[in-house]
């Protein structure tokens, strides 16, 4: 890959992205966003759908023969299992109840998919006025400084974050895994926002992540993730339906002195 090209990807996924923050803050400041349910049960707001449509327009402008895979607009992932062109994953926000509630722990994720590889991502969090990077192979960044993982190695002293998902059918199967974590480690945050809790990985904040999520919301937090040292896999069979690069069922990442502890444990708490 030529690293004018993903320098150039790079640079435009963090401008639209703060641009797109700039939008998220002023809509909760003026409260000026309305709610309503996808599925009968997933929140969406206004102001998710104006940056979705930010957002697509820029890229589309910028880069008429890509292709984009968005949570709200073009969530089909045929897109990119036939593509031979660079494919743009974005939420445009990630943490939609916590945006709709007053909390900080909300983020734009833009991620570069080509030829089945992760290039580029982008995660920036208005709120607490932090943006996370990484072009793959040349580590990842938090603001212009270099993060890396933690050094934790003994799982019993580790935080691990996690969450839960909308649809309550596999609820017995969390809880039982869910328990058997917390009995093995320090704790458990559930923050709401998985590309954030990836990149909390990632800087070494939060110790290890699990979670069965959608592509776009790892796409770009999992390459942040691993440029700052973290194994990224999954802890059962993952759903072949979705490109491996961007497969958020049964995520896990976690550096590597803390990965296989965890695996084992997650394997072992099945039901």
């Amino acid at each position: 890959m030529d690293e004018v090209t993903v320098d150039e990807w790079l640079s435009y996924a963090k401008s639209w992205a703060t641009h797109a923050g700039a939008m998220i803050q002023e809509a909760r400041n003026l409260a000026d966003f309305s709610e309503q349910y996808k599925s009968e049960h997933e929140l969406v707001t206004s102001t998710d759908l104006a940056v979705d449509d930010y957002l697509c327009r820029q890229i589309k402008q910028t880069f008429p023969d890509h292709l984009i895979l968005s949570e709200e607009s073009s969530p089909d992932l045929a897109l990119v299992q036939k593509s031979d062109v660079p494919v743009w994953v974005i939420d445009p926000i990630d943490g939609t109840i916590n945006f709709a509630q007053g909390l900080l722990y909300v983020a734009v994720s833009i991620a570069v998919l080509y030829q089945g590889e992760r290039w580029v991502g982008v995660v920036h969090a208005p709120f607490l006025n932090q943006t996370f990077s990484a072009i793959k192979g040349q580590g990842a960044w938090l603001n212009g400084e270099e993060i890396h993982v933690s050094k934790r190695s003994d799982i019993r002293n580790a935080i691990v974050a996690t969450g839960f998902p909308y649809d309550k059918i596999a609820l017995p199967q969390l809880m039982h895994s869910l328990s058997s974590v917390l009995a093995s480690c320090q704790d458990i945050r559930r923050n709401g926002s998985a590309a954030l809790d990836l990149c909390a990985v990632a800087s070494g904040v939060i110790d290890a992540y699990y979670e069965t999520v959608k592509p776009w919301d790892m796409a770009a937090g999992a390459l942040i993730a691993n440029e700052a040292g973290a194994l990224v896999g999954s802890y059962t069979p993952q759903n072949d339906s979705w490109p491996s690069a961007i497969n958020g069922h049964c995520l896990l990442v976690a550096p590597p002195d803390l990965y296989h502890s965890l695996l084992d444990i997650l394997q072992l708490s099945k039901i």
